[in-house]
């Protein structure tokens, strides 16, 4: 059975991860050949935000 709540751990973490935006920062970091820091994080953030501005919405 603890091979079970492992493989349900595993699911809800990269769940979250995804959520949390901490998947496509990690992404990010690849993309760019960059290291984490305060600086590389709101490059992020502000790559994010604008993207995120510029798709349609409906509705």
């Amino acid at each position: 059975m603890s091979a079970f709540f492992k493989a349900v751990a595993q699911i809800i973490m990269g769940i979250v991860a995804e959520i949390s935006d901490q998947n496509a920062y990690k992404r990010h970091l690849a993309a760019h050949g960059a290291v984490h820091s305060p600086d590389e994080w709101r490059r992020f953030q502000d790559e994010h935000a604008a993207a995120n501005s510029r798709r349609a919405r409906c509705c």
